[in-house]
């Protein structure tokens, strides 16, 4: 069936979360993954898969080490784009606003939930910097290890943090035969908040 535009939620990020849980049901095995594109002070793009880690009424959740090359790209340009592809639905969502660093309460929380392994890889890792051997790598888990030992709750790293994406524009996709593609955009007015309109496929 095409999309119908009043159908769908008057709210993009509740539609999106939707639409997550149904390629989530549907068996895709990263639903959650999606590609971030952001763009250093001289405009020069990257873009790299990040997981969601959150869905709130005020934007999208991701983590990662600040110091990283996206983490240096949000720094000095906060304006990011972001995009979903599910196989098992034929659907991709495409997301362009700011981003906006977490405050550390957030972020501790966050933190506190991963598990240890990824919470010394974080600590070990100097993202994004050249590595001259994984063996370099390992000795330095392996001295993070011995650092916080078994028993100690490691605590959030000063580089590490989490991001919020702000949508400004949220276009939802679903595959058409004949390449006659249902397209739906929600853009942010000032004045009337989320507005729909259907594009061109």
């Amino acid at each position: 069936m095409p999309i119908d535009a009043d159908g769908l939620d008057p709210d993009p990020l509740v539609e999106l979360a939707a639409w997550v849980a149904q390629a989530e049901a549907a068996g895709h095995r990263l639903p959650q993954a999606f590609a971030l594109a952001t763009a250093d002070d001289a405009g020069r793009p990257s873009v790299r898969l990040v997981l969601l880690r959150g869905i709130e009424p005020d934007g999208l959740r991701f983590y990662t080490n600040r110091d990283s090359a996206k983490g240096r790209d949000l720094a000095v340009n906060p304006q990011s784009a972001a995009a979903f592809w599910w196989e098992q639905t034929n659907r991709q969502v495409r997301i362009s606003g700011r981003v906006v660093p977490l405050d550390e309460a957030e972020v501790a929380r966050y933190w506190a939930s991963r598990p240890r392994g990824h919470q010394l890889a974080a600590w070990a890792s100097k993202q994004s910097q050249p590595l001259e051997d994984r063996a370099d790598l390992e000795a330095q888990v392996d001295a993070m290890t011995a650092r916080f030992g078994p028993e100690t709750a490691i605590p959030l790293p000063p580089f590490w943090g989490g991001y919020r994406l702000e949508p400004e524009q949220v276009e939802f996709w679903e595959s058409r035969s004949d390449r006659l593609h249902d397209r739906i955009e929600y853009r942010r007015d000032p004045q009337r908040g989320w507005v729909r309109r259907r594009l061109q496929p």
